[in-house]
């Protein structure tokens, strides 16, 4: 029987990176839901599809078959049955995904195509609803946050790592804003689903959260 961890947070929590740790200490699939959009935006390019035919958009979502596989580590994703690794990562299809992940049969048919792959896989899956909309059955569910100004920090040392000029208080109203629009937008908004144990990773190295997160799976399989 397939195994399902659920992370849910907010932007900047570092709920990719604790997931994709967690997938890979515990053999599991990392779902990369970003990804599964993007695949589906890559076949909404390629019917000559453009953003704003929200009607074309919907009628094609019921044709896409997208899936993820591990291949020697590597992550695999498959549209319709063809591995669309070096396509998706394109401006185009990020542009794309971004103006079709708003329409409700595009992230039906992503929702459906995911609750799918969670009962052939064991699988670590992270976003806003996960827990509340996507996995609610899963078998931990974990809503991961940290402080505004601990994540603004955080982003401010990552893109000045890039060597991109920012500044840190305007991080942290964007993310303070970004928080108010993912807890008040009427599709999936951002909450704490009501069985997810809450951690708070302000304080906590990455391998200190992961770490965390796997000893409640352990205590829900004792």
């Amino acid at each position: 029987m397939s195994y399902s961890i659920a992370i849910d947070g907010p932007a900047g929590a570092g709920k990719s990176t604790i997931a994709k740790l967690i997938a890979k200490k515990k053999g599991y699939i990392y779902v990369d839901t970003g990804a599964m959009y993007r695949a589906m935006a890559l076949y909404f390019i390629e019917q000559g599809i453009s953003v704003i035919e929200q009607d074309k958009i919907s009628e094609a979502a019921a044709e896409v078959d997208v899936t993820i596989t591990y291949e020697k580590g590597e992550q695999i994703v498959w549209l319709n049955g063809r591995n669309v690794n070096g396509l998706i990562r394109t401006e185009e299809v990020g542009k794309m995904a971004s103006a079709s992940s708003g329409n409700k049969d595009v992230r039906k048919k992503l929702v459906e195509l995911q609750q799918a792959l969670t009962k052939k896989e064991n699988v670590v899956m992270d976003g806003r609803d996960i827990g509340t909309c996507v996995l609610p059955g899963a078998n931990v569910k974990v809503y991961l946050t940290a402080d505004s100004h601990v994540r603004a920090v955080r982003r401010y040392e990552e893109l000045k790592a890039k060597g991109q000029e920012c500044d840190l208080d305007v991080i942290e109203k964007d993310i303070i804003d970004r928080d108010y629009q993912d807890m008040h937008r009427e599709l999936s908004p951002l909450k704490q689903a009501e069985d997810a144990v809450l951690v708070d990773s302000s304080n906590l190295t990455i391998e200190q959260v992961a770490d965390a997160i796997i000893q409640l799976c352990d205590k829900g399989a004792e």
